[in-house]
């Protein structure tokens, strides 16, 4: 064990967008962190996301992570400014909106509900005609929808761009980052990891590792690795402005045109591999929409694993009668609510306040 000298003041468990966050966080308070991540920073579902910030695609009621997500949103802006000055590098940041599709009076009508659901939450959104469908998205064929509903807020970050600024600014604050470093279990009891071939204490332990959380804790809600495959294609750079979504396929523009289309849904455990047939039916569709990707097949296509989780909702709160905490489960919405778990979890651990 560590000597009580050398202790640090928190070991933060996984260094993808939730633990690396909440590490900033706790680190520009002054507190000597320490993040133990088993591959390289920010390699696993962080930098595959696509990094769609949209609470008007995922909240389909009241609850209280559906509120924490409409508040993540509105932190965003102040978080990547933030991060943009403390870290000195630039974040591709976009607040360019979204286009839900209904393809049938069906889904039109579910479509419609929600809606008036989501104002209730401060969730602002429109049905638009298809010629100012035609304006918004020029390159979407307009006989792929029965209705569309205009998201003016959604907003897309490359995740990648915010891992690489965390991993400056965690730099600048004296944290210190052990990549390729895998933890092998949690000790509550003893506040204690295994890792390296021994243990290090400290006061407090974040587990944030994702799909892997229960593997490494006990007793805790079973973390649950969801696969998803993901496809790019290089095009000009604002040929397709906002976001457009029909259910949980969706396409997004970076800043530079690089044109993202996904994504599948599969539970394969943690297998990573590509598979074509899924690779070549997420092209079909993404051609269905915008036609002028069937003759231009994706340049990239890779995998993630999103962290689901086997409760209601994240997993972001203290194990009872212990200085160990929880942040995972976030499952689609890691990246949308990395500002406002970290803020959550930053305030509860050093007043010591319940989350």
């Amino acid at each position: 064990m560590n000597t009580a000298s050398r202790l640090p003041d928190v070991i933060v468990v996984g260094g993808g967008i939730i633990g690396g966050s909440i590490a900033w966080r706790l680190a520009q308070h002054g507190l000597r962190v320490v993040i133990l991540e088993a591959g390289a920073f920010g390699g696993e579902a962080s930098s595959a996301g696509a990094g769609m910030l949209i609470p008007g695609g995922e909240i389909q009621e009241r609850s209280l992570w559906s509120v924490r997500g409409v508040e993540s949103r509105r932190l965003y802006p102040a978080f990547v400014s933030e991060l943009e000055a403390e870290s000195g590098l630039c974040i591709d940041y976009r607040e360019c909106g979204a286009l839900e599709l209904a393809a049938d009076a069906g889904e039109a009508d579910a479509l419609r509900s929600r809606a008036a659901i989501q104002q209730d939450l401060g969730i602002r959104s429109s049905p638009v005609t298809r010629q100012e469908v035609r304006e918004l998205a020029p390159p979407l064929s307009t006989d792929v929808f029965h209705e569309a509903r205009w998201y003016p807020d959604d907003a897309l970050v490359n995740p990648v761009d915010v891992m690489q600024a965390l991993r400056a600014a965690l730099s600048r604050r004296n944290a210190a980052v052990h990549e390729f470093t895998p933890v092998t279990a949690v000790d509550v009891d003893l506040c204690a990891v295994e890792w390296n071939g021994g243990w290090m204490e400290a006061g407090w332990i974040v587990v944030a590792a994702g799909a892997w959380t229960s593997q490494l804790v006990r007793r805790v809600p079973e973390a649950i690795p969801v696969k998803g495959h993901l496809i790019g294609y290089d095009r000009e750079a604002g040929s397709l402005p906002p976001i457009v979504r029909h259910g949980h396929r969706y396409l997004l523009q970076r800043s530079n045109g690089f044109t993202i289309a996904g994504a599948s849904v599969e539970h394969r455990g943690f297998d990573r591999s590509l598979d074509s047939t899924i690779v070549e039916k997420l092209h079909q569709t993404a051609s269905r929409y915008l036609p002028g990707l069937l003759s231009d097949p994706p340049s990239k296509a890779w995998t993630g694993l999103r962290p689901g989780v086997d409760a209601a909702e994240p997993q972001v709160r203290r194990i009872e009668g212990s200085d160990v905490w929880l942040a995972y489960g976030h499952y689609r919405n890691g990246i949308l609510l990395a500002p406002v778990t970290a803020k959550l979890m930053a305030g509860s651990l050093l007043s010591q306040e319940v989350v």
